[in-house]
């Protein structure tokens, strides 16, 4: 009878092995830059993608009411155009604050907006901030900011130049403009207690 020979499984197991402990070291690897602050847009990002466009929205515009403010949407610009927000009449240098978590996707001037700011935010929805006197020191694309996030203050910039100074607030969504004001009036009417996002470290 042959003798049955005895295999060697040793060369595997260590094969196995090393390939484990290389898996362990790369997860661990991508965990910790995760967690890393240069990550934190990134991290932003992805939880605002999986988001739902919120239903009510905080003043931006420190100590303005939701009911001070008038109903102007679609009221005509000129000949060719309609307004595609609400304005927000406050004081020169009154804060203007974010009304969402989310990413500052542009900080800039020019056009009829003036000294604006973009943030992206749940739902992949687009807030508009114009016609500010200035910014919020050391904002800039890329930014990770939470609602009540100093953005700037109100201005009269673009072409808002010499009219009462005030902020142009606007959404935006994949369907085009949207009406700011019912989320205003519904974030003054909430419990402020309810609902409230955890404000965890997306920074």
């Amino acid at each position: 009878m042959a003798e049955s020979v005895r295999r060697d499984y040793a060369p595997l197991a260590r094969r196995l092995l090393t390939t484990a402990l290389v898996l362990a070291g790369l997860a661990a690897a991508g965990w910790w830059a995760w967690q890393q602050p240069f990550m934190a847009p990134t991290r932003m990002m992805w939880e605002i993608s999986r988001m739902p466009a919120p239903a009510s929205l905080p003043m931006p515009v420190d100590g303005v009411a939701a009911d001070a403010v008038a109903d102007t949407w679609g009221a005509a610009r000129g000949t060719d155009r309609r307004h595609e927000g609400v304005d927000i009449f406050a004081g020169r240098g009154t804060a203007v604050t974010s009304t969402t978590r989310g990413v500052v996707s542009a900080v800039r001037e020019g056009g009829l907006g003036g000294r604006q700011v973009w943030v992206l935010g749940p739902g992949m929805e687009r807030h508009y901030y114009a016609h500010l006197d200035g910014w919020a020191a050391g904002l800039s694309k890329g930014d990770v900011v939470l609602p009540g996030d100093l953005l700037g203050s109100v201005g009269d910039s673009g072409n808002a130049r010499g009219t009462p100074p005030h902020l142009h607030y606007g959404i935006y969504g994949n369907g085009g403009a949207l009406d700011p004001l019912p989320r205003l009036r519904a974030g003054a009417d909430a419990d402020p207690t309810e609902d409230a996002p955890a404000e965890t470290a997306s920074r």
